[in-house]
């Protein structure tokens, strides 16, 4: 599913997307929001299966396509996937860049991020979730949203160094394998990335309050290292 198509069909529809480039920002967003409120769908700006199927049925023949469920947060957050940090003195523009869009404090990439980048995703994609206070601590995350099992986009929650303590890491469910989670999370090894971080140390996932939780568990490989300390 590409959101330069759900463009095009919003276009034809007579809802204002924006621009036709295939980035999902709050014109497209408020666009997919106001045709759900016109049609009587739940509005949460996602499109879903209810509302692949009503964009399906008003457009014309000749425009009609076959959606999929789009977890946008998590889409935005592969295609951060090689954003890395900048050692020294310097910062990478685009990581504070996620912090200045969301009005958060965050002066230097060498301050964890991890809970900064599920914070961008998740805020420049769903403009009517609430984040939790503080989202820079991972712990955090364990108030975003609502209690869910481990599922595919789904925020997960981590204790780091002892589960006692106040360390945490935060990132989105990919896939799992029997002994750990695939995490596309920031922060690991210094970049956007995907890492393999075991279950034992899970304290909870949490799933979007204004989308309707329906996605899948996928089971992967189990190869390549165990992550043990994110920061």
């Amino acid at each position: 599913m590409r959101t330069i198509d759900i463009q095009r069909s919003l276009k034809v529809l007579g809802y204002e997307p924006g621009p036709l480039d295939g980035i999902r920002g709050r014109m497209t967003i408020r666009a997919v929001m106001a045709f759900q409120a016109d049609k009587g769908l739940q509005v949460d700006g996602i499109v879903g299966p209810r509302t692949s199927m009503m964009l399906n049925k008003d457009l014309p023949a000749n425009e009609m396509r076959d959606y999929r469920q789009m977890l946008p947060w998590f889409t935005e957050a592969k295609r951060l996937i090689g954003t890395k940090e900048i050692g020294g003195k310097s910062s990478n523009p685009t990581i504070l860049d996620w912090a200045g869009d969301l009005d958060i404090w965050y002066p230097d990439d060498d301050i964890p991020w991890c809970g900064l980048f599920v914070a961008h995703c998740v805020g420049s994609q769903l403009p009517e979730e609430p984040l939790p206070d503080n989202p820079l601590g991972a712990r955090n995350w364990m108030k975003f949203g609502k209690a869910c099992e481990p599922i595919l986009g789904s925020v997960l929650v981590f204790w780091r160094g002892k589960k006692s303590g106040w360390a945490g890491h935060v990132g989105f469910y990919a896939s799992e394998d029997s002994m750990t989670y695939h995490v596309l999370g920031g922060n690991q090894s210094n970049s956007v990335s995907i890492a393999r971080v075991s279950k034992d140390r899970l304290l909870g996932a949490r799933w979007p309050l204004t989308v309707s939780s329906s996605s899948d568990r996928l089971v992967a490989d189990l190869s390549g290292a165990i992550s043990t300390n994110e920061a």
